[in-house]
């Protein structure tokens, strides 16, 4: 994280444990947008874009992460203290520039959605698939008109073409804090369709990250908690949270 002559630069690979170096984050409004500043100097994002959004909501939580970070013992914070400036630097900055590689990275997961793998056979494992994993297919089906095949086993799906293109057409038409919290929540939840269901409010983040993992959740019934598995089920937790709260920040009117 480097600082301009008179502007703070945020950098997407500070390095861990830097130093806290102001006093005081604010929110400034110009022209049609919320400016966030760091003691008086607006905050830059990688590509000297400064963090600024449309939603003073949106504005005031990011800065109020910033006035949070490194507010410890040691004074030192890291990009993982703020998760709602790295969502707005993806919004601003990234999907601006690479829309199209987004879309297609996006969508890209449409061929290994975990919803569409299955257990084989007739086992309790392969039941609760069906039994949580098809009404979010189901709910697709629906929303968009796609329909995606499943398998049982590991072997690669072949989706078809024309769903594959009803995908793209529908996240086409999101707009960049849509995608940039899809960019965010489909990573996690390692589906497609789930992203989708964040985005349509159509589950809540409980709902959405109990799905997503579904099978670890009950490999941990039968064989007994492992802290591995439960660390990394609140890390999707939170990745998941923070998209959501972004989303409802940034889609409220600027008043």
């Amino acid at each position: 994280m480097k600082m301009a002559s008179t502007e703070h630069n945020v950098s997407g690979n500070a390095p861990v444990g830097r130093k806290r170096f102001w006093k005081q984050a604010d929110v400034v409004p110009e022209g049609q947008g919320f400016v966030v500043q760091l003691d008086g100097r607006s905050i830059r994002l990688p590509r000297k874009t400064p963090l600024c959004v449309t939603s003073r909501a949106l504005a005031d939580a990011l800065a109020a992460e910033w006035q949070a970070a490194g507010q410890n013992a040691d004074g030192l914070f890291s990009p993982a203290d703020l998760p709602l400036t790295g969502i707005a630097g993806s919004m601003i900055e990234r999907i601006p520039a690479e829309r199209e590689g987004v879309l297609r990275s996006l969508l890209a997961y449409a061929g290994s959605d975990l919803l569409c793998y299955r257990e084989p056979g007739e086992g309790k494992l392969a039941q609760a698939q069906r039994k949580e994993w098809d009404p979010w297919l189901e709910w697709l089906r629906k929303q968009y008109g796609v329909t995606l095949h499943t398998s049982s086993g590991v072997m690669p799906i072949v989706q078809p073409e024309e769903s594959l293109q009803k995908l793209y057409d529908a996240m086409e038409k999101l707009n960049a804090a849509e995608l940039a919290v899809l960019a965010v929540s489909v990573p996690a939840l390692g589906s497609l369709v789930l992203g989708l269901a964040l985005v349509n409010g159509a589950g809540s983040v409980d709902e959405l990250v109990a799905s997503a993992t579904l099978d670890e959740r009950m490999q941990m019934a039968v064989w007994g908690e492992d802290t591995e598995i439960t660390d990394r089920i609140a890390g999707i937790q939170r990745e998941v949270a923070d998209a959501a709260r972004f989303l409802q920040l940034a889609r409220t009117p600027a008043v």
